[in-house]
């Protein structure tokens, strides 16, 4: 007798084009242990780690404002560091320091290193069309210039509204392993999904961000190829300059290219280590550099487009937020990593929103004003 089978209940699109893990009722335990749900992924570790040893400041946890963040009921984690020490960290109940969460779109930053590098070396011109180097890429892509997609500053067809459940993002999810296609639709890959982008007029005429997540999928595959060198070892790289103590988990496609977009997933602490790579403008421990310090330099302080009000106080550079001072991201679903290069501090926040969009600016930027501040003193 031929057993019969189901279909995974967690990948499964159910309600609001949303897989279960992804629904508001279930968000919480999917995000919790979104490294072992989604369908395809890899891990790596560091062969030496970065010590970080407790010099806990209690002061900060009873500022009103910070207070108010540690409070809420989507709260998971909360780090503050600076150099090699932790000067204030909080865990929800249902969480703790040797967890992994998904960072989502704050894995985007990994590709500020690579390109900067890549800049350094010669081996990519952020001035060069993006077909230069994929021919094979669709009219989504192939005339923007190479600052544009890092800046978040090109108009196409594909749109990453989270408040439309129809938007492109979530039919993307399931090229990337984030939920089953539908039957009778093909799984494409990360790649083949990127090359059917369309376009026409590819210049941002709003004046503020056009936020697109595949931007950075695009960069990583000119990184590739323009280097010879697997993004695979390039993340393989920045890990051990991290000198991150447990696994630094990210998810692919099912040919294994590993989504630099959003797919990672790392413990508090750890993501606070990956953090002090920008606070130390791309030096890593042992003297290992994954980032280039001009290229770091310039991002900060020649941004690209500014946020959509009431965010328009931060700017898109490079594959990051920043005010001109601070360098960092948000990702899905409430979280933000910000490092300051001036004064060797890095924030750290997660957080599982449970609201329909998965995403609140008039959350996140009092949450990044908060972090700011703390990272300046």
């Amino acid at each position: 007798m031929t057993p019969s089978s189901v279909v995974n209940p967690d990948l499964v699109i159910l309600f609001d084009n949303k897989p279960r893990w992804n629904l508001p009722d279930h968000r919480r335990h999917g995000f919790h242990n979104l490294h072992t749900t989604l369908r395809y992924a890899f891990s790596m570790r560091a062969p030496r780690v970065l010590p970080l040893r407790k010099e806990v400041d209690w002061t900060i946890g009873e500022r009103p404002e910070v207070a108010r963040y540690l409070a809420m009921p989507h709260f998971s984690a909360f780090v503050v560091v600076r150099d090699d020490r932790i000067l204030y960290e909080a865990y929800a109940p249902d969480f703790g320091p040797d967890r992994p969460h998904p960072i989502m779109s704050i894995t985007k930053t990994t590709l500020n290193l690579m390109l900067g590098r890549a800049v350094a070396e010669g081996l990519v011109n952020l001035d060069e069309r993006v077909g230069t180097y994929l021919p094979e890429i669709g009219t989504g892509y192939a005339e923007a210039t190479i600052k544009a997609v890092a800046d978040m500053n090109v108009a196409n067809d594909f749109s990453e509204d989270l408040s439309d459940p129809y938007a492109t993002i979530y039919n993307w999810e399931s090229a990337t392993g984030f939920r089953l296609p539908r039957e009778g639709q093909k799984e494409e890959t990360t790649r083949s999904f990127i090359c059917g982008i369309t376009g026409g007029d590819l210049a941002n005429r709003t004046g503020e961000v056009l936020y697109k997540s595949p931007n950075s999928d695009v960069l990583g595959w000119i990184i590739e190829r323009a280097s010879g060198l697997a993004l695979r070892d390039w993340l393989i790289e920045i890990v051990e300059a991290a000198g991150l103590e447990g696994c630094f988990h990210i998810t692919c496609d099912r040919e294994g290219v590993p989504l630099v977009c959003g797919g990672a997933c790392l413990s508090a602490r750890d993501l606070a280590r990956y953090g002090l790579l920008f606070a130390r403008k791309g030096e890593g421990i042992d003297g290992r550099r994954v980032g280039d310090a001009a290229f770091i330099e310039e991002t900060r302080r020649n941004p690209g487009p500014a946020w959509p009000k009431p965010r328009d106080w931060m700017r898109y550079s490079r594959q990051t937020f920043t005010d001109g001072t601070w360098l960092g991201h948000g990702g899905y679903g409430g979280q933000f990593m910000l490092a300051n290069p001036d004064t060797g501090t890095v924030v750290v926040y997660f957080s599982v929103l449970e609201n329909k969009s998965a995403s609140d600016p008039d959350f996140s930027g009092p949450l990044v004003k908060m972090m700011a501040d703390l990272a300046a003193k």
